[in-house]
């Protein structure tokens, strides 16, 4: 799988460290990266001007097919990268598919020597990108009879492959999208939503058209089920004459190498935002809560201080002899007035004469039970 970067780091720290040795290193260190690339570097005291430096990295196949050797394409490219102390040895060594022979003292010396060990770490993209770029170099071709509307299906990776389409006037290229979270799916679909409507804007028409659907596009009729099943659809670019004009070229075709690195790279940090925005919402809410929760605990112990203050003032305030002594004569002289009945002079001479129950006798007699 392409990378973003074109520059192996790695690479470019060992020949770094070489190129400044003071003294002969005696080297044979095996590198490997992401994408079963592998690099050989060996370096002998004996000779220190002559290192070399042997590449293996997965080439593009077409279907099942697939290619070891180089093209002579893509070896002209090769020797382009600094062609003064870069020299292919032929045949490469056992195992790669190129064999580099780096002469150290035709490197420039100064800041252009970093220039040109970052170009010596670049050559497997060379080899990714020139393959590619061979095929989107003859869009306007005329020769219509090699491959035209049928769909070659290239693999850079096992998980994924991607389809190039040759038809009049253009090339579109297919790139069935797969995850393993349904989260992703997710994401990506709205990723590719929004990348149809900034496409289709005027801003950005000279851009190569994006489409994006969930069933797989026509022109992809006849291939295998399992290279059609997916779950987050088909993407699809349609590369014309003028996206591979120049210097174009160049960056339409990293564009298309390292589509499917950049979309899993947006999942990725699409999905940590969302999680941070949720980690950060949540901590604002709990820290809301908490804020609720000293208030009312600090009102609670208000209302108690409050409370013990004003009872605490009254018992200190009684605990005065003077008024202590007032409060008491105060208070029992309540308790009678509560108690007693109020006595009005000639109210019970009233009573007896105007309020007394008149007493009955019953003409009917009874007579006891015994």
């Amino acid at each position: 799988m392409a990378c973003f970067d074109r520059v192996s780091p790695a690479l470019r720290e060992i020949l770094l460290k070489l190129y400044r040795a003071e003294k002969p290193v005696e080297i044979d260190h095996h590198l490997y990266e992401f994408g079963s690339v592998e690099y050989h570097v060996q370096s002998s005291a004996a000779d220190p001007q002559h290192n070399y430096l042997s590449i293996s990295t997965p080439l593009l196949s077409q279907g099942a097919l697939l290619s070891y050797g180089l093209s002579s394409y893509t070896m002209q490219m090769v020797k382009q990268v600094c062609s003064d102390a870069v020299e292919i040895v032929e045949p490469a060594k056992e195992g790669y598919q190129l064999t580099l022979k780096l002469n150290f003292a035709k490197v420039p010396i100064g800041k252009d020597s970093e220039k040109v060990i970052t170009q010596i770490s670049s050559v497997q993209a060379v080899i990714l990108s020139s393959q590619l770029k061979e095929m989107l170099r003859n869009v306007n071709s005329q020769d219509t009879s090699q491959g035209m509307n049928k769909p070659i299906k290239l693999v850079y990776h096992p998980r994924e492959p991607f389809y190039v389409i040759r038809q009049p006037q253009k090339i579109t290229a297919v790139f069935p999208m797969r995850f393993r979270e349904h989260s992703d799916v997710i994401i990506a679909t709205a990723f590719f939503q929004e990348l149809m409507d900034v496409g289709s804007s005027e801003k950005w028409a000279k851009a190569p058209p994006c489409t994006w659907s969930p069933i797989p596009p026509p022109e992809l009729r006849g291939e295998p089920l399992e290279d059609l099943s997916t779950n987050g659809g088909f993407v699809c670019f349609d590369i014309s004459s003028h996206h591979v004009e120049g210097k174009k070229l160049d960056k339409t075709v990293w564009s298309l190498l390292n589509f499917y690195a950049y979309v899993k790279n947006h999942v990725k940090c699409t999905r940590g935002f969302i999680q941070r925005r949720m980690q950060k919402r949540l901590e604002s809410l709990v820290e809301v809560l908490h804020e609720e929760k000293l208030q009312e605990n600090g009102n609670v112990k208000k209302v108690k201080a409050h409370a013990e203050s004003r009872y605490g003032g009254k018992l200190v305030s009684l605990s005065k002899p003077k008024n202590f002594k007032r409060r008491c004569r105060d208070l029992t002289r309540k308790i009678m007035q509560i108690r007693f009945r109020i006595k009005i002079h000639g109210f019970r001479h009233f009573r007896r004469r105007w309020l007394t129950i008149p007493k009955f006798s019953s003409p009917l007699g009874y007579t006891k039970l015994q």
